[in-house]
């Protein structure tokens, strides 16, 4: 009968499933306890209505926030692609601003700490996020290479340590390599200890990300590169590589966006990073949200940023398959 329905009257079938999905959404938005304060602040003259009948106000509430929903998607239908996601952008970022709003923050306090946190806390997320970047990359690329290995003994060490490394919680390895390695005679200090657990760590990640593009590339192209004379060396850095990495830059992009972030744990061994200063600024005046919303939004702009490398990146070595 639905089946027929849907064959026989489509408009009407449309129009009946944009109701259910309507009400399933209001429902929802009643379920998890959506209040009415924000239909007083818009009409004033409700406020002794919507607090004398709190469960209707809830349900006027949610019917509301749906059709509005319903009724913004429809313009958005309206629009160009382009415009389309700038107006999906901005409203969305309008409505976590006045999120953030809603949390009586203290403006003023943010304007002066912002300054200390981005000169100190910025640069130094940046050099611990650039030089385990580096590293890690290096890393992962003579993992793959050993993984590919024919050779047991070198098998062997790759797949230790990327079980190792990716099995442990990497807060776990900052804490063994700082206070670990003492213990046997060798004392680091807290930044280098923190680049190498992230170097360590998302070298494991990305050397499996670093196999599976090479292991992408299909067994010809190594036969056809012997033919022509290359070395092996010749033929991994000339013809594997740069077609493998159109599979590598995505998943390791997002690797490197995920380091960025990460590089926060470091803090726990004191160093002043984005979100260890986040935190003892947030102190001293007991504002603790401020600094803690100030430093998300710092993170951000960096993964924005990495997002649009990632992207060129992509679209540098994606050029073949347009041609």
């Amino acid at each position: 009968m639905i089946g027929r329905l849907l064959l026989n009257y489509p408009d009407a079938a449309r129009r009946i499933g944009v109701c259910l999905a309507l009400a399933a959404f209001a429902a929802g938005l009643y379920g998890l306890g959506i209040k009415a304060d924000w239909i007083g602040k818009l009409i004033p003259g409700s406020i002794e209505w919507l607090a004398t009948n709190p469960v209707v106000a809830r349900g006027v509430s949610a019917v509301l926030i749906a059709l509005i929903v319903a009724v913004n998607w429809k313009a958005l239908q309206q629009l160009g692609r382009k415009h389309q996601i700038v107006a999906v952008w901005t409203e969305l970022f309008v409505l976590l601003m006045l999120f953030f709003y809603s949390f009586d923050l203290s403006f003023s306090f943010i304007a002066r700490k912002i300054g200390f946190l981005i000169s100190q806390g910025v640069v130094t997320t940046l050099y611990i996020s650039a030089i385990s970047i580096a590293v890690a990359t290096v890393i992962a690329f003579m993992g793959a290479i050993a993984k590919l290995s024919k050779n047991g003994t070198i098998y062997g060490l790759a797949t230790f340590y990327t079980s190792l490394f990716r099995g442990l919680p990497l807060l776990m390895q900052i804490y063994i390599i700082y206070l670990g390695l003492p213990q046997v005679g060798y004392v680091i200090g807290a930044v280098p200890a923190g680049i190498m657990a992230l170097s360590l760590c998302y070298g494991a990640y990305m050397t499996e990300i670093f196999r599976a593009g090479i292991e992408s590339i299909p067994r010809g192209q190594t036969e056809g590169a012997t033919a022509l004379g290359l070395t092996p060396n010749q033929t991994m850095f000339l013809v594997i590589l740069p077609q493998a990495m159109r599979v590598i830059v995505p998943p390791t992009g997002n690797q490197f966006i995920a380091m960025l972030k990460d590089s926060s744990l470091v803090s726990v061994v004191g160093v002043w990073e984005i979100m260890y200063l986040a935190r003892t600024q947030g102190q001293t005046e007991f504002r603790h949200i401020e600094m803690l919303i100030t430093a998300s939004m710092i993170y951000w702009l960096l993964s924005i940023g990495l997002e649009f490398l990632q992207s060129r990146i992509e679209e540098r070595f994606g050029r073949s398959l347009k041609r």
